[in-house]
């Protein structure tokens, strides 16, 4: 397997790997239909109630989609408020020194923006002219940065990020010569784990193209680069988009995965009562050689603990894999959320919100009706998550309509949530009382 040469000649390779099961007889059975779409997830025992309150827009961020009155729904007590304007907002993480840093794909740009005492935050260029950054993470004070084609690393020193690093090269994008610019999920997600560990999330090109499955370099995967580096290696596959990327308080990493559209029913015929509710979108802990199925098997049920079963286009005899023989995933949301950022929270908010972890749920795109943007909050605890609750909604009216997309949410050191939003063009600080 080759080591491909980075653009400038400092990152390592990926090592193909594929994961091959056998067949399976167990028939799939439709699954329960979840929450409807435009209803908030039922909220945990216990949770604050949560109440329409008016989105906080200062005057001078008062531009569309926020130029007219709008309302948020969050837990009574709470304020929300647009902190910065940033247009096509995506990821976030917060810098050593108290910043936080956006990424701006479609511009090239890690944004900075800084906090400053009751006024907006100072906002700053990081970063510029790199190939559609996505994810972000620190280790310390070295920031790594997924771009569509490559993952960097960066020493943060007095609030700069300088001497770039390639950590690795050659990743898939629409630029790949052999995908001749099909590629519907080019951007990429970056996370450390305790031990320095770099994992990165590499999507699929499409919908259900199998063809990811014997890629070189891989797609649909999520790879890992050993702690003190050297070649990335597949960590976990069958991940068709698993964009959402982050390290629990335990040190286990979790992906939240977009899964796949249309899929048939039980008996192999598109019914969009069925795909409006097929398959949920995995929520999963990840181990060393963790299979999530894509595109030969779909989670169904839920929402925690989903089983298997057998995608009907792609597996409908079983003969391509084992769906039944895979390990339950361990959380879901409804179908067609488009789950992206992820992120946990330990001990900055107040109960029940101090132990849980944050999804920025996108909403659908195809979907009728709509499936609803919102923040998600899960419950953690020993190391597992509860189920879905609503921390945010409000971002769509009842006829589908919408003013803004949640990307990520994170917390921040005044203990505030922290919420990017590529719709609007904005981030939100979501506080509880007296913050």
């Amino acid at each position: 397997m080759p080591i491909w040469p980075p653009r400038n000649g400092f990152a390592l390779g990926l090592i193909g790997l594929v994961l091959l099961a056998g067949c399976s007889t167990v028939s799939p059975q439709q699954a329960p239909a979840p929450p409807s779409p435009t209803t908030p997830a039922a909220p945990v025992l216990g949770s604050p109630k949560l109440v329409s309150v008016p989105l906080d827009v200062p005057g001078d961020f008062a531009q569309s989609p926020l130029d007219e009155p709008r309302q948020a729904l969050i837990p009574e007590g709470w304020t929300i408020s647009v902190w910065a304007r940033v247009p096509k907002a995506r990821l976030l993480a917060w810098t050593p020194d108290g910043a936080l840093l956006v990424s701006v794909p479609s511009a090239g740009q890690i944004v900075k923006l800084t906090p400053k005492p009751g006024a907006a935050p100072e906002q700053s260029t990081l970063l510029d002219g790199l190939d559609q950054p996505h994810g972000m993470a620190f280790a310390d004070s070295t920031l790594y940065v997924a771009e569509s084609d490559q993952i960097d690393r960066y020493d943060y020193i007095d609030g700069a990020a300088v001497n770039p690093r390639t950590v690795a090269a050659d990743l898939p994008d629409a630029r790949s010569p052999d995908l001749r610019g099909a590629y519907a999920h080019a951007l990429k997600s970056v996370a450390v784990g305790p031990d320095g560990a770099v994992y990165f999330s590499i999507g699929s090109t499409g919908n259900i193209s199998a063809a990811d499955r014997d890629a070189d370099p891989p797609r649909a995967t999520i790879m890992r680069i050993p702690p003190g580096g050297g070649a990335a290696e597949p960590f976990a596959t069958g991940v068709r988009n698993g964009t959402g990327l982050a390290v629990a308080p335990d040190g286990s990493i979790w992906t939240a995965v977009n899964n796949r559209d249309n899929v048939p029913d039980p008996s192999g015929n598109v019914d969009m009562q069925y795909v409006n509710e097929h398959p949920p979108e995995s929520l999963a802990r990840l181990t060393p050689g963790r299979e999530l199925g894509w595109p030969f098997c779909n989670p169904d049920g839920g929402p925690a603990n989903l089983p298997f079963i057998r995608d009907m286009s792609t597996n409908a005899d079983g003969s391509r894999m084992d769906c039944a023989a895979l390990p339950p995933v361990e959380q879901s949301m409804g179908a067609h959320s488009a789950p992206l950022g992820l992120a946990f929270t330990t001990g900055v908010l107040p109960e029940p919100y101090t132990d849980g972890a944050l999804v920025g749920i996108h909403g659908s795109w195809n979907r009728q009706p709509p499936r609803a943007p919102e923040v998600s909050f899960f419950r953690y605890r020993d190391g597992a998550l509860g189920d879905q609750q609503t921390l945010v909604g409000g971002f769509q009216d009842d006829d589908g309509s919408r003013w803004g997309r949640p990307v990520a949410a994170v917390t921040g050191p005044g203990g505030a949530v922290y919420i990017s939003d590529d719709y609007a063009g904005a981030v939100y600080r979501l506080a509880p009382p007296g913050r």
